[in-house]
């Protein structure tokens, strides 16, 4: 069968190159034509476009780069249409990839199925119209979306189980999962360990985040590594000027192995914070955002969730702490930090509550449950 997939961020990447592997493993013929990264060209992807040049966060920069998203989906578009495939796989990226379902439904293509649900439980509910008309499946990872789905909203999903789980527990049971972080050997310190900095993996995100974090950990340099994990879409002269000359160290693509080694760290909201908590480092959540009172209110107003990390929604309750918007500042990730360094007042309390969420998500393999799943709805359309 084709396979047209479309990812728009790193972890997207991850998720679909992994699905992709379950596929060619199940479908022999399987060929894939993509939007998206390294990882799903690696599993045989034809690249149409890298995810790259279309992440754009925040209404000013989708605003300034509005032509350039707009004829990557204008070019989506037209190269679904000429290459017809038998099913169009949107992974996450809700702003670009409804519209892209929006086009296929109404345009007769093929199916379109979504893997790794649009988060509209947390805002902009509304689009459950929108899932409803133009998603023929949809395949959560997150246990709680099935009774907001189902019970809520009366739309049928499948939930797979966590991919980020089982890529985790997969890299931590092989031979290099403790080997040195980085090209030049990150090495830890004679003393307590090392901090690791996950600043998010678009540049509006680290330049709001970093600065803060990198001042909050500045104090620790001489008992701690402190490093920062570089992200697949962030090119390393963008992160230089923020750490030239300061204590912290920078290793690029290796974020699984630095929280291998990690003491602790600081992680912008995303799924960094959920691979944080499957590596049981204690984790401080910081998101500055540049309006931080008005977002702060809107953010009571708008948001339908109590939380912005996705180990606290899995858990619904606060495991790890929330600096976002209001609350954001120096002198409170430092505060926070230190309670959960060794001998914190929070460190043993989280690490025994990360336990919770390592229950809730189980032990599924998501790749291969979706994959089995897509193939038989495939073939049951076919008959």
């Amino acid at each position: 069968m084709k396979y047209y997939l479309i990812a728009g961020e790193a972890s997207g990447d991850l998720h679909a190159s992994r699905l992709m592997r379950s596929l060619k493993a199940k479908d022999e013929e399987a060929e894939f034509c993509c939007f998206g990264g390294d990882l799903m060209v690696a599993e045989g992807g034809t690249l149409v476009r890298h995810y790259r040049e279309l992440a754009y966060m925040g209404f000013v920069p989708v605003l300034m780069h509005l032509p350039t998203i707009l004829k990557g989906m204008k070019q989506c578009k037209q190269d679904i249409r000429e290459w017809h495939p038998d099913v169009v796989i949107l992974v996450d990226y809700p702003g670009f990839n409804l519209d892209i379902a929006k086009y296929v439904k109404a345009s007769r293509i093929c199916p379109v199925y979504y893997y790794i649900s649009p988060k509209i439980w947390a805002w902009k509910e509304h689009r459950i119209k929108a899932i409803r008309r133009d998603v023929d499946e949809l395949f959560s990872i997150l246990p709680f979306e099935v009774e907001f789905f189902e019970q809520k909203h009366h739309y049928p999903i499948h939930y797979v189980g966590n991919p980020t789980a089982q890529e985790v527990r997969e890299f931590l049971k092989a031979p290099t999962a403790t080997s040195p972080v980085g090209k030049d050997s990150v090495q830890l310190p004679v003393g307590e360990g090392l901090i690791a900095l996950l600043a998010g993996s678009r540049k509006q995100e680290i330049k709001d985040n970093l600065p803060a974090m990198i001042e909050a950990t500045r104090h620790l340099a001489g008992r701690y590594d402190v490093v920062l994990a570089g992200a697949p879409s962030i090119e390393r002269a963008y992160y230089e000027p923020f750490i030239e000359g300061t204590h912290v160290k920078l290793v690029m693509n290796e974020t699984y192995p630095l929280l291998a080694r990690a003491t602790a760290a600081l992680v912008t909201s995303g799924t960094a914070t959920l691979e944080t908590c499957m590596f049981r480092v204690p984790q401080v959540v910081c998101y500055y955002t540049p309006l931080k009172h008005f977002i702060g209110l809107m953010r009571r107003l708008v948001l339908k969730v109590k939380f912005v990390s996705l180990v606290n929604l899995i858990a619904d309750r606060e495991v790890v702490t929330e600096l976002v918007a209001e609350s954001f500042s120096v002198d409170n990730i430092r505060r926070e930090l230190e309670r959960i360094l060794p001998g914190g007042p929070d460190r043993q309390r989280m690490l025994d509550d990360y336990e919770e969420i390592h229950r809730r998500l189980g032990e599924s393999d998501a790749p291969d449950r979706a994959a089995t799943l897509m193939l038989q709805l495939l073939s049951t359309n076919e008959r």
